[in-house]
This record gives structure tokens, C-alpha cells and sequence, in this order.
């Protein structure tokens, strides 16, 4: 069985709780679904270690110049203090190598920006922070952007920084690690504390368990 492996790039000040409702849910469903199946990596514009915003240090798991679209389910990409400057780019023409290879791109506040100005947002429907956000980038994509908090046009998702459940709920979904009906009540349950999202998820645990035990 091919084991997929769900790219998340780090660097500092990476903002590293707008992607952790994605990050867990991949890694807890999969595992526990098909152990093995799937796994997340990191990757650093090298291996040398990052500090997070939160102050977590981390040691990437390998290298951007070792990271191939064809060895990859997704890039997620998350926000950072520095993706107004030069230091990330590297990181947004991986996005395009990406795209061009049909290989999902996800990215979260301050990576939109760093997509807008590598003109990847130029014709694709896309959300950010705010509108003015990714202007200030100069693109030529202030048409397609969506007031939502987070959307999905092919193989690209981009969200608001204030939206680290709807850009999970993407993120998932294009993945396909949860049915529809069973993502929309992770959604209900984890995006608006709804009861009724947790009863969804209580049965398929149900349903999940009596498959494994037949």
C-alpha cells in the first residue's frame, strides 16, 4: 500500500496554530483507519532547526530542494512574519511546481500573500486575511478574490488566518480523509461546538470499530 505524505513547510515565526486542526486530524484518522497509510512531514528551506511563533522549535524533517510534487499529497503552507519579503519565495515557487504538477497547495494568511506576489492568485478564486492584505502585493488577481473564509478552486485552497477550521475542513476534504457527511460533522462539532456534529462523529467511530473487529 503507497503511503501518502502531507508536506507542511516550516520556517520562523511559522504560525503554527492555523494549521494544527489539519495536521492532527490527518495523522489521528489515518493512523487509526489504516496505520501507516499516512504521515505528515515537515520541510525547511534547509534542516537546520525553526522556532515557531508559538516558541516551539523544530527540526524539519527534510530540506525544500529534496521535496518533489510527485512524492506528495499536499503542501500546506502556513503564515509567518516574513512572507513579505524575499526569504519565503522559495517556498511560493514550490507552490507552483505544485500546481503545475496537479499536486494540491494549501495556504493560510500570510502564505496567500507570498502566493499573490509569486502570481499564482492572478487566476484562481482565492481568500485571504482581507482584501487590502494581498493588494498590497500588486497582483492582478483582486477579481477573483472571494469574500469567504476559506475556498478552493482545483488544487488550490487558500483561507483567512482567523479561519483554522474552515481551512482544515478543506484541507480534508481534498484529501478525502473523511466521507462528506462525516466532515461536515467535524465541521459542525469543531468549527461551531454544535452536538450534533459530535453524535455524527460518534457513529462513524461506531461503524469504524465494527469493521475492524469483522
Amino acid at each position: 500500500m503507497t503511503k501518502k505524505t502531507v508536506h507542511v513547510a516550516v520556517y520562523d515565526t511559522f504560525s503554527d496554530w492555523e494549521i494544527g486542526a489539519t495536521t492532527a486530524h490527518v495523522n489521528r484518522e489515518t493512523w487509526q483507519r489504516e496505520p501507516g497509510t499516512w504521515q505528515t512531514k515537515t520541510v525547511g528551506l534547509t534542516r537546520d532547526p525553526i522556532t515557531t511563533l508559538g516558541g516551539m522549535r523544530i527540526v524539519p524533517d527534510m530540506a525544500l530542494a529534496d521535496l518533489a510534487p510527485a512524492e506528495s499529497a499536499m503542501l500546506i503552507l502556513a503564515g509567518a512574519d516574513t512572507w513579505d519579503t524575499e526569504e519565503l519565495m522559495p517556498f511560493a515557487r514550490k507552490a507552483r511546481a505544485f500546481l503545475e504538477a496537479g499536486v494540491p497547495v494549501a495556504a493560510i494568511c500570510g502564505a496567500t500573500l507570498g502566493l499573490a506576489r509569486a502570481g499564482l492568485l492572478d487566476t484562481r478564486k482565492h481568500t485571504s486575511n482581507v482584501r487590502e492584505f494581498l493588494l498590497y502585493s500588486g497582483y492582478a488577481g483582486a477579481d477573483n478574490y472571494v469574500e469567504e473564509a476559506a475556498v478552493t478552486d482545483g488544487d488550490l485552497i487558500t483561507a483567512s488566518g482567523t479561519a483554522p477550521f474552515e481551512f482544515a475542513r478543506e484541507a480534508l476534504g481534498r484529501l478525502g480523509v473523511y466521507e462528506p457527511h462525516v466532515l461536515d460533522g467535524w465541521y459542525r462539532l469543531y468549527g461551531h461546538s454544535d452536538p450534533a456534529g459530535w453524535a455524527v462523529l460518534a457513529e462513524y467511530e461506531e461503524q469504524r470499530s465494527g469493521a475492524h473487529v469483522g
